[in-house]
């Protein structure tokens, strides 16, 4: 019989077939956040160029919020549309078509002609990456030892990290080519297609699902709601739907409001790379987040870890949007944020063992897709009180979601209550 989770009490005493779970589930999440970013980087200049008027031109913000929250629909549609697909046909072979239709549609923006063909391009690269996300949690979830497992939602946080970084140092080099257009940056979101080749070849189904579905169909969707965990169902949707929209919200407007710094119109800084340097805050404190949430998690529980990190997320946000601080003020708060979204991590692990096993993805991905609904109209909803150069205020108020976060997730169940 292939490993359970249980039997390695010691990394080295991990198998092949959880190394190499973990091992695709994290390359999954590399390129998820290697995609994520490349757009991000590159918004406003390449709206601006489809619109064909100044990035400082109003319509630029407005139609980059719809693309962005068509982005985030089709992430939240994906999780569970590929939930789904996940509790039903397998782990690793959905997660081979998620990493597929991401790579491919991310690929295909490098031809939109104007800001709806892009949306389009986005909203279905989307659903691969929101798929992704709930299948390589319950991938690990099933294979991973209880013991390791906030350390592996850590490093699997940092994935998405070192992809986010991955992307700025890509824009980077591509700026230094004669001819560079922001278009460019898709082609290299084809690369992830490769990866699918080892995962279908190398990675097999987990045991324990393999062992319930010969027992029984997988339940629908309105299992979710059935009366032993719909209370755990609507807890753990409503707790993403706020963090996710708060979260949201400073990650895309956060790049207006550094833009629009004093400091940098006044000394006539270059837009892009004070964009890129507040990103390469904000994610390098996040690497480090992953970990004291992992260590939080690990030492006080889910429950506490989560609700202590929402906590200062929301004390940091306030801080950093209500003061005009200096530009150097600002990169350090915006450091502090980051340090705080490595609360995110814990979702992948805390979220799935809440679920049985074959309602496990589709439980996990429609828990955190709603939360990305949410931040999709969220986006949009926060920046129609944005005036022009002043995300100030918008920002101030996402940051006061955290609070009620903060205390929500006291009110998660823990696995065992649900064992």
């Amino acid at each position: 019989m292939r490993d359970t989770p249980a039997e390695a009490t010691k990394l080295s005493e991990l198998s092949s077939h959880q190394k190499k779970s973990g091992l695709a589930a994290w390359l999954g999440w590399f390129f998820d956040g290697l995609d994520l970013h490349l757009y991000t980087l590159v918004a406003t200049v390449f709206v601006a160029e489809l619109l064909m008027v100044k990035d400082t031109d109003p319509d630029v913000g407005r139609y980059g919020s719809y693309i962005q929250a068509a982005f985030l629909l089709g992430w939240a549609l994906g999780g569970a549309f590929f939930g789904i697909i996940g509790d039903r046909l397998g782990r690793s072979r959905t997660l081979v078509l998620t990493i597929l239709t991401y790579a491919l549609f991310t690929g295909l923006s490098f031809f939109a002609e104007n800001w709806w063909q892009l949306m389009i391009f986005r909203f279905l690269a989307a659903l691969g990456i929101g798929g992704e996300w709930a299948i390589g949690a319950s991938l690990l979830s099933e294979t991973w030892p209880k013991k390791w497992r906030p350390w592996i939602a850590a490093v699997l946080q940092c994935a998405v990290n070192f992809g986010i970084l991955a992307a700025i140092a890509a824009v980077y080099l591509l700026q230094k080519v004669d001819g560079y257009e922001p278009r460019w940056v898709f082609l290299i979101g084809v690369l992830p297609a490769f990866v699918t080749l080892w995962i279908r070849k190398e990675v097999p189904e987990t045991a324990e699902w393999s062992a319930e579905k010969g027992k029984q169909a997988a339940p629908p969707m309105s299992g979710l709601f059935g009366r032993d965990i719909r209370r755990t169902t609507l807890i753990a949707s409503t707790l993403c739907a706020i963090s996710l929209t708060g979260h949201w919200c400073f990650m895309f407007w956060q790049q207006a409001f550094i833009r629009s710094h004093p400091e940098v119109i006044a000394r006539s800084l270059d837009k892009a790379e004070v964009v890129a340097t507040a990103l390469f805050w904000v994610i390098s404190a996040s690497v480090v987040g992953n970990f004291a949430s992992g260590w939080a998690a690990q030492r006080f529980g889910y429950r506490r870890a989560l609700a202590a990190f929402f906590g200062v997320y929301f004390v940091l946000m306030a801080a950093t949007f209500a003061y005009p601080w200096s530009l150097g003020a600002t990169y350090a708060l915006y450091a502090g944020v980051g340090f705080c979204q490595g609360v995110f991590g814990l979702f992948t692990m805390a979220l799935p063992p809440l679920f049985p096993t074959l309602l496990r993805t589709t439980g996990a991905g429609f828990s955190y897709n709603i939360g990305r609904v949410f931040a999709a109209v969220g986006t949009v909803f926060f920046g129609i009180f944005a005036k022009p150069s002043d995300f100030s205020s918008v920002l101030l108020y996402a940051s006061i979601l955290f609070l009620p976060a903060s205390i929500l997730a006291m009110w998660l169940p823990t696995e065992e209550a649900t064992s």
